[in-house]
């Protein structure tokens, strides 16, 4: 990246990176950054702590209304209320408003977990009143998606896709959380990824080991996506709703 490629805003944040500071700018900026942070833990555990058993689906924001995966994701949501659980999504445009709206379709619990962004994030018109929360911080979001999910659908987006995604296999890879189901959504879409893994990560390099690669389900169609999500818990002899 050359010099003349960042603009004006971008260069500030650069710079301040690097500026020292004393111990009273350092109080005064990050301890309110500290309380802001606890009121958005705070004020998410209160509204999801009682929202019940849901799955989270994630996918891109700039997916259009008329792409196939919108429809397939609106469908998705749709089935798993029907199944009896709710929805969590990431609250914006895209496959997540495709997410709320199936869930919405069925007068199931749709969640949305909205992020400011500078660019292409604002809320769907498809989330319960009382279970939108607004979030500053990613980190913070990223806990409420996992935190209150009991499975995950991953339809086809970009690097924030990839980045839930990860986060979610990391997270039970490492025993933080439960093994809750992952479901890759569109074969096209997500086969080069998994010949990436399997081939770089697990047999040129051995960094993950090959039951790692038995946490990921890759499916083409909604009624395989819930299948998922419904033969997992009836391995475990549980209901959505317990």
């Amino acid at each position: 990246m050359t010099n003349e490629s960042i603009n004006p805003d971008e260069e500030k944040k650069i710079r301040k990176a690097f500026k020292d500071r004393d111990w009273n700018e350092i109080k005064s900026s990050d301890s309110w950054a500290i309380f802001k942070i606890m009121s958005e833990f705070v004020n998410g555990f209160e509204k999801l702590a009682k929202i019940g058993p849901c799955v989270s689906i994630f996918g891109s924001a700039r997916t259009k209304s008329d792409n196939p995966y919108y429809k397939t994701a609106e469908e998705i949501a749709a089935k798993l209320v029907r199944h009896g659980y709710g929805v969590i999504t990431g609250g914006g445009p895209g496959i997540m408003e495709a997410g709320n709206k199936g869930a919405h379709s069925e007068n199931g619990k749709s969640v949305g977990l909205n992020i400011v962004l500078p660019f292409e994030q604002f809320n769907n018109i498809y989330i319960d009143p009382d279970k939108l929360i607004n979030f500053d911080y990613f980190f913070v979001r990223k806990v409420m998606f996992v935190k209150y999910a009991q499975g995950f659908i991953v339809m086809p987006g970009g690097f924030g896709t990839m980045d839930e995604l990860f986060e979610a296999l990391t997270l039970i890879q490492t025993k933080k959380i439960g093994r809750f189901p992952i479901v890759l959504v569109g074969k096209s879409y997500w086969t080069g990824l998994m010949d990436w893994i399997k081939d770089a990560m697990l047999n040129q390099e051995s960094n993950i080991n090959v039951e790692d690669l038995d946490l990921i389900e890759i499916v083409e169609t909604p009624t395989e996506a819930v299948a998922v999500i419904d033969d997992f818990y009836a391995k475990y002899l549980l209901s959505p709703n317990f």
